[in-house]
This record gives structure tokens, C-alpha cells and sequence, in this order.
């Protein structure tokens, strides 16, 4: 979940929503959206109006009714209801993607991370909570506006105190001498990271790794060409998520025996023949299928990481 270093402002699924706190209102698993909480205020949709008033007071996880009977659930701003609700200004890495660079990266709490590519903010969420309570972030976007966007996300979701917003050209200008020999580790989502894999090699610790996301494979040949001169351990993952549908449907008997889908269960139940009256019995059979959703992401981008040569 999102973490604040104000104690009375942690997030937690035991902690009741007050007036003023971000929120997250699921509707379903593809519609959702992330509101301020107003005492004054409503919110109008489908299922009908719903007072904020309501839902002061309530925990976070509480399902709530509307006018018309409707019902939202009101859940906690987690960065991975984060990653899906958040306003895209740029492409955004998702939870696979998101997980595995984490995991790479070996962040724990304490850690100094730099990122360079902020855009929208989807990665840098979960750098922070995984840095928190005493870590920090320092996240560089060469386009102001973004940086500013950014920033102002950040206050929404209480994590300006693990999150610091920086405007700089990291390809052209490379990060601040002042993180020399102190970073645990550094992610690059830029569109020629090799230009800054030489400032990253030299503001990571000793053992220190650096992580290189890039959309095409001509973009990480060249990154591993230039990692290799101080690096070692160099390697580039595709994460593909691929998920599936599993659901009972009903096949008739004639059906059922011909083929059952793989990865099915079939339970037979007999039902009397309403036709004829001679009491002939057909079987029809509730079969538990699966099938890969038609939601499935293909390919977002190659993972490239690497570990910064000790020199004894």
C-alpha cells in the first residue's frame, strides 16, 4: 500500500477513509477511477449518486450504496490500483514489468534509487513503497511538465516525502555529482540509454545494479554493447503475463464425450427428457473451462539489467 511517513496518514486496510483522502472507486475490474474524498461532494455515475459524507468514517475495502441501491467499493490507493487508474502522459510500465524490475533490482526498505524517465509516475510508486519508511526516490524527467504533473501526483498519493521530482536532460547531462558512489540502484527508461549508462556506472555503490527498459531490441544491443566495458552479469528478460478466463459451461452429453477441453472438469448431472414422456434420461455436463483472456498485453518492453563491476 501507499506509504506516508506522517503516521496519522499510513494507508492501511484497517485505517477508516476521512475527509480529504484519495480513494480508489471500483466499479468493476476494468472501471475504476480514483476520487478525493469531499464531504460536500458526490459522485454520479451508472449505479446512481453517492454522498462522500457516506463514506467518512468507513474502511478502506467498505462496499457503499447509491441513491438508486447501487453499489462501489471505496479500496486504498495501492500502487497496483495506481498503475490502472493514473493519467497517462506516457507510456507506463505495468505490474509484471513492474514486479520483476523490483524484485532485479534487489530494492528493500533503505534503499537510494535513481530513475531517470519518470513520465507517468506508474514505476516510481512502487519504488517507493518499496524504499519506504527510510529510503528514498530521486526520479529525473528531462520535460517539465511532466515533472510537474508528476509531482503533483506524488502529494496525492502521500509519497512526496519518499519522492523527489528533479527536470534534467540525464542522456545529455547525466545524473548529479551529488549521488556519486551513493545510489543501491538506478532504472533507465530512456530512448538512448547507453548515453547514460556511463553517469549511472559512477553513481551506483560497489555490487550496485542498473536496470534499462527499452521498447525495441535495437535499443538494448547497443545498451549492452556499452554495459560491458564496467558491468558484469548482463542479462535482458520479455516478461509476458499472459491471463486466463475460468468458468462453468454446460455441454451435452453427445458433446461432452467426443472431447473435453483440456484443463477441464466435468460433473455429470442426469436430468429427466421432457420429449415423449418414455422416461429415456440425457446427461448434460457443467464443465469447468479455461481459456486465455481476450485481455492479455503482448509485448511492452525488454528488461535489461546489469551489476556494476567490483574493483578490489
Amino acid at each position: 500500500m501507499m506509504l506516508a511517513v506522517d503516521p496519522s496518514k499510513k494507508i492501511s486496510f484497517n485505517r477508516c477513509i476521512g475527509d480529504g483522502d484519495l480513494v480508489i472507486v471500483y466499479e468493476r475490474h476494468d472501471n475504476m477511477k480514483a476520487v478525493k474524498v469531499c464531504e460536500n461532494s458526490v459522485l454520479q455515475n451508472r449505479f446512481g449518486v453517492f454522498k462522500h459524507s457516506d463514506w467518512i468514517g468507513k474502511p478502506f475495502g467498505s462496499k457503499v450504496l447509491s441513491n438508486k441501491g447501487g453499489f462501489v467499493y471505496l479500496l486504498a490507493p495501492t500502487p497496483e490500483l495506481w498503475t490502472l487508474v493514473l493519467s497517462h502522459r506516457t507510456q507506463i510500465l505495468y505490474i509484471a514489468d513492474i514486479s520483476f524490475v523490483i524484485m532485479y533490482l534487489e530494492i528493500v526498505p533503505g534503499c537510494l534509487v535513481l530513475e531517470s524517465g519518470t513520465g507517468s509516475g506508474s514505476l516510481t510508486t512502487s519504488l517507493a513503497r518499496a524504499v519506504a519508511p527510510t529510503g528514498h526516490v530521486y526520479t529525473f524527467d528531462f520535460h517539465e511538465q511532466r515533472a510537474v504533473s508528476a509531482r503533483e501526483d506524488f502529494e496525492r498519493t502521500g509519497l512526496s516525502s519518499l519522492v523527489t521530482v528533479g527536470v534534467r536532460d540525464i542522456q545529455g547531462e547525466g545524473f548529479p555529482d551529488d549521488f556519486c558512489g551513493k545510489a543501491d540502484s538506478v532504472f533507465l527508461d530512456l530512448p538512448q540509454p547507453w548515453l547514460a549508462i556511463p553517469s549511472a556506472g559512477k553513481m551506483l555503490k560497489q555490487d550496485g545494479i542498473l536496470c534499462s527498459f527499452s521498447p525495441c531490441i535495437e535499443q538494448v544491443q547497443r545498451s549492452c554493447e556499452t554495459l560491458r566495458a564496467n558491468f558484469t552479469d548482463v542479462r535482458t528478460f520479455e516478461v509476458l503475463l499472459r491471463m486466463y478466463e475460468v468458468r462453468e459451461g454446460k455441454m451435452e452429453n453427445s458433446q461432452a464425450d467426443e472431447s473435453v477441453p483440456i484443463g477441464s472438469h466435468r460433473c455429470k448431472r442426469r436430468q429427466r427428457s421432457s420429449e415423449g414422456g418414455n422416461g429415456m434420461e440425457i446427461s448434460s455436463s457443467p464443465t469447468v473451462m479455461a481459456r486465455p483472456s481476450s485481455e492479455a498485453r503482448g509485448h511492452t518492453g525488454y528488461l535489461t539489467f546489469a551489476r556494476l563491476i567490483c574493483l578490489s
